[in-house]
């Protein structure tokens, strides 16, 4: 698992390393660590060391300071290196290091903020080195012309130190303008706004350098199921299962618009080995399932009287149909674990609880944020996904995810997952429906099985959003899986489900399982 950190989490663990004189030994690592990731990304791209060029863009604060060691140490390989320094003044042990070195140095100003991005976008190696963690707002002056003018024109490896330059380490919200990476080496644990939205847009690749603070760090602001987690937790029947032992789903999705959702609702719980699905909805809906889905069983009747283990509400409806909007309220209300979607999500109560996990993008988020007085609109929660999710799980008492390039999911306790495991394609009609349905199929399979969460630290009052996080993490593999690159349809993810299942699952006993980890490189 991978667990990220807020700068302010990261400065407090460095601190008493820092008060016992150790300061100058941790940026030596930190340098160290950036050096060799930039020699390891330009040998993996087919680059030879000797004579490449390296342009580092200084700050005057410890960030520049790691990015001038790093720079010295490509010099001392043979590499051509020029310090751009932004404010006119730089760490002064890293500054004359680095001149020692051989490096070329200049100094920003107005004057030659062209000069000098024509030189940097030539380079072969740009580092951002301007801002570190600790950093307030953007770039200003002439490292924000600079930067305005280099975005998109660096025809090198981009290298962020620690984060790129105006991206919130905390939060992922960025003040522009922002040089996107290719690659962010982080220093100590990976930093929770590079693990979402919009700061993961700048971050690219995201390795992590262990500098000795690692054992410091408190409890993660942020984390992320890999391979190994999802092995640990994806249930398999066991031999004397039964269609009941292995969950029932309920589902009340669909309308005379949107008849569609409800069957990839279905499909995708089918993919995702829940036991049976029972659907509640219009009869026109019901016959559509029959047709698609022989698999589920269709009828008509009362939440109360429907037996399930877990409920998916909402998908395809459009409020037209107030029985229908009667069946997602009670469904809420049955204390069943719910996942509620798209047209589900106006007819609920302001406050809710953990087992219901809202699934919004950002246009329903900020539709329900306002509804519940918070006044944000999409692109305020575009613009910080994080914040707007954390607030979003403290409002309504429930689990929230977000959707969108990169995943959120919010407890009301503040258990935070981020994943980004998928394709752009998956940015396709039907595809949320077919989340909602594995979502649903895990909590009906998985809800009431504490044991295995615990295995992974997990505490048990959290487990609906490790169960969401998981379901987003499988239908993002899905979906890279049946793409390949090429366009999606919602369908063909439900039907790459079960070949991702089958060969995460065979990896289960290829990992020890532990508590929690720190990984040195994200992938």
């Amino acid at each position: 698992m991978i667990s990220a950190y807020t700068g302010t989490q990261i400065r407090e663990a460095e601190k008493p390393l820092l008060d016992s004189g150790m300061g100058a030994v941790l940026m030596q690592r930190a340098a160290h660590g950036l050096a060799n990731a930039i020699v390891a990304e330009l040998r993996s791209r087919g680059r030879r060391l000797y004579g490449c060029g390296v342009v580092v863009l200084a700050g005057k604060g410890n960030n520049g300071g790691d990015g001038l060691f790093a720079a010295a140490q490509l010099a001392g390989r043979g590499m051509r290196t020029t310090a751009v320094l932004a404010s006119g003044s730089a760490h002064p042990e890293a500054l004359a290091s680095f001149e020692r070195a051989g490096g070329r140095v200049q100094i920003l100003t107005e004057a030659n903020i062209g000069e000098l991005a024509a030189h940097a976008g030539n380079a072969d190696v740009v580092i951002d080195a301007l801002l570190g963690t600790g950093a307030q707002g953007g770039l200003r002056g002439p490292a924000a012309g600079l930067v305005s003018v280099l975005a998109g024109a660096v025809r090198g490896l981009v290298v962020a130190c620690d984060v790129p330059s105006g991206v919130d380490s905390d939060t992922g919200e960025a003040a522009g303008p922002v040089l996107p990476a290719h690659l962010t080496v982080t220093f100590g644990g990976a930093k929770a706004g590079l693990l979402a939205d919009p700061g993961a847009d700048y971050a690219g690749h995201v390795r992590v350098i262990p500098i000795g603070i690692e054992d410091g760090l408190p409890w993660p602001a942020l984390r992320r199921l890999e391979t190994p987690d999802l092995a640990t937790l994806l249930p398999n029947p066991a031999r004397r299962s039964h269609k009941y032992s292995r969950g029932v789903l309920g589902i009340v999705a669909g309308s005379r618009a949107y008849p569609g959702a409800a069957v990839l609702a279905c499909q995708g719980a089918i993919a995702a080995g829940v036991g049976m699905v029972r659907y509640l909805g219009p009869p026109d809906v019901a016959d559509l399932i029959r047709q698609s889905c022989p698999e589920v069983v269709c009828s008509t009747g009362t939440v109360a009287d429907t037996h399930v283990q877990a409920w998916l509400v909402g998908s395809g409806m459009d409020g037209s149909d107030g029985g229908q909007m009667q069946l997602v309220r009670d469904a809420a209300d049955s204390g069943l674990p719910t996942v509620a979607d798209a047209g589900a999500l106006p007819a609920l109560p302001d406050v809710l609880a953990p087992q219901v996990v809202l699934t919004p993008h950002a246009g329903e988020l900020a539709a329900l944020l306002k509804r519940l007085g918070a006044g944000l609109d999409r692109a305020a929660v575009e613009a910080s996904t994080l914040a707007a999710t954390r607030q979003a799980a403290g409002l309504t008492e429930a689990t929230v995810l977000l959707k969108g390039a990169t995943t959120l999911v919010a407890s009301p306790y503040q258990d935070f997952y981020s994943q980004a495991d998928g394709t752009p394609w998956l940015a396709t009609a039907g595809s949320g429906d077919v989340l909602a349905g594995v979502i649903g199929a895990l909590l009906a399979q998985v809800g009431s099985d504490v044991v295995r969460f615990r295995e992974l630290g997990i505490d048990p009052d959290e487990r609906w959003a490790a169960i969401a996080a998981m379901a987003a993490s499988l239908h993002g593999r899905a979906g890279a899986a049946a793409s390949g690159g090429a366009p999606l349809t919602a369908g063909r993810i439900a039907e790459a489900i079960p070949g991702i299942w089958d060969k995460v699952s065979g990896l289960s006993n290829q990992w020890p399982r532990q508590r929690n980890s720190h990984p040195h490189r994200l992938r």
